[in-house]
């Protein structure tokens, strides 16, 4: 049973994670040539203060 995990900012339209979602397992059904009930489609969302690149954090770096 593949497992994606989609991880970045945070999404605050539910329609816009729907797509995603759906979009992902897609190409993931054909990819694995499986059902999509056996795709497991993960959000993780992380917020500009726990973040870090290149040793800053994300939120210090949009307050320059």
């Amino acid at each position: 049973m593949p497992n994606i995990t989609i991880e970045g900012p945070q999404i605050k339209d539910v329609e816009i994670k729907r797509t995603l979602v759906k979009e992902v397992t897609e190409a993931a059904v054909k990819a694995y040539k499986l059902p999509a009930q056996y795709i497991v489609a993960v959000i993780k969302e992380n917020s500009p203060e726990n973040v870090g690149v290149g040793g800053q954090l994300i939120c210090d770096r949009k307050a320059k």
